[in-house]
């Protein structure tokens, strides 16, 4: 599909623009199959972690529950999408920006569920409201705040994210937590359908254009869902159970798993609010470059951060997690030159209705959990890449080197030992092990009262000759 079929060069940089209806609608559905696999990949996630999902003593009692979740996750997101697209008074960018569900608040809110069941949701969901009421205030104040995130703790937080994620996917890959003492966890069966998944993503990534390409990941899912399917390690009969135990439709439910104030559960959503504004910021401001080929605005910016905020904070009172732009879909963007929030408002929709059809969220838990091991491999693994390239931006002298080695050092480190801080509260113990937020607080502070001018001429003996290039400010 040509640019020159779609409209004219000013039409395809106008946002306001509507392609034709046959046009449109493909479109739209591309920009979902580009974040479906990352959309719902956390509800399954924190759903193990927490004792009701893939493989666990519970999975089978749990069905209704990570069924429910998967659910949420597809339709807030599109709700989230359509506060972007279409806008509600201040909130809202009114730029093709695709919300879904962000990876960077999986390291804090595994800690929080670790094995405690649905019990552990109240506290979960009630961070997850006022987490994202905090980031809409965000709004208010985020052009001022930007000076305290520049590349050097963006990168590294970022990072970090990527560093809590690939033991996950591992694990998964491996035959997943519930399995680590059996025999068959880690064995070439489990590996193979993971590996598979791998190898079909890489391929199609590195080889396929347009619609093949951007849907890599989902594609190399299917194919090692197929696979498994072959190899015994999916059955007709699980498919058949979980379609008829699934409802045909299923509206949201306020509340469904109660609300509780969890003190380490608010500190930990209301830090990381910080971090997915900023990566919001810079997600609009790649919008406008790529799509528009002009700077974003102020209000834009201010509208994003509130949708994001607004979008959070109602996932949750539902059962939904926290909400982020895709960085993924930035680059759909400036791929196809399509700059319309119409056509992004389709693919809302389309996730919309995807959320209130459980069946759909029956199926996708059917996949075996090494199969998503091998998207999750590549996706974590995408996440940490990210990081290292917002890295690249930094002046790597002393100064910043002594800030990225500790934060990291503590961050990782604390990530590693837990039991290093066994003796603390349980509320600090909680954010301290997730590594995420040690690490971004120790960044921030450190940036913010090391002094700018200290001398590089110990560069050489840390780095061994070593530095990057950059201006250390922040790229949007």
């Amino acid at each position: 599909m040509s640019k020159t079929s779609i409209g004219t060069p000013e039409q395809l940089r106008d946002p306001n623009f509507t392609p034709a209806l046959h046009r449109a609608i493909p479109l739209g559905i591309q920009h979902v199959l580009a974040m479906f696999v990352s959309n719902v990949t956390p509800a399954i996630i924190i759903a193990g972690a927490a004792g009701f999902g893939f493989g666990s003593d519970a999975g089978a009692q749990g069905f209704p529950d990570m069924t429910y979740l998967i659910q949420m996750s597809m339709l807030f997101a599109g709700i989230a999408t359509l506060f972007q697209t279409i806008g509600m008074g201040p909130v809202g960018a009114r730029l093709p920006i695709v919300q879904g569900t962000s990876f960077a608040f999986i390291p804090i809110m595994i800690p929080l569920v670790a094995g405690k069941g649905v019990e552990a949701l109240p506290a979960l969901f009630g961070g997850v409201v006022i987490g994202g009421l905090f980031h809409m205030l965000l709004g208010t104040v985020i052009g001022k705040i930007r000076f305290a995130l520049p590349p050097l703790v963006t990168g590294l937080v970022v990072t970090m994210i990527g560093l809590a994620l690939v033991k996950v996917g591992i694990q998964y890959a491996a035959g997943g937590v519930p399995a680590i003492n059996s025999p068959e966890y880690g064995s070439l069966l489990n590996w193979s359908a993971a590996l598979v998944v791998v190898f079909v993503t890489l391929a199609l990534k590195f080889y396929a254009r347009g619609m093949l390409a951007v849907s890599a990941v989902v594609i190399g899912i299917i194919v090692g869902y197929f696979y498994a399917m072959i190899m015994g390690m999916v059955t007709l009969d699980g498919i058949a159970t979980s379609w008829s135990r699934a409802a045909v439709f299923q509206m949201p439910m306020p509340f469904k798993y109660g609300f509780e104030m969890s003190f380490a559960a608010i500190v930990g959503f209301c830090l990381m609010a910080f971090v997915s504004a900023v990566e919001t910021v810079g997600d609009v401001s790649g919008i406008t470059k790529g799509g528009a080929g002009r700077e974003a605005t102020d209000k834009e910016i201010q509208g994003a951060t509130y949708a994001d905020g607004a979008g959070t904070a109602i996932a949750g009172v539902f059962g939904g997690f926290p909400n982020t732009s895709f960085s993924q879909n930035v680059g759909l963007i400036a791929m196809t030159g399509v700059m319309s929030r119409h056509v992004v408002t389709i693919g809302a929709i389309f996730l919309i209705i995807c959320g209130l059809i459980p069946k759909v969220g029956a199926v996708i838990r059917t996949v075996p959990i090494e199969v998503l091991g091998g998207g999750v491999i590549v996706m974590f693994g995408m996440v940490v890449a990210a990081g290292i390239s917002m890295l690249s931006d930094v002046k790597w002298n002393r100064r910043n080197m002594v800030i990225f080695a500790i934060a990291l050092s503590v961050g990782l480190g604390l990530q590693l030992e837990p039991k290093a801080v066994q003796y603390l509260p349980d509320t600090l113990r909680v954010l301290m092990t997730s590594g995420l937020l040690p690490a971004a607080v120790i960044a921030i502070v450190l940036n913010l009262i090391l002094p700018e001018d200290l001398s590089d001429e110990a560069t050489e003996e840390v780095s061994g000759g070593l530095s990057g290039h950059g201006d250390g400010s922040l790229k949007s």
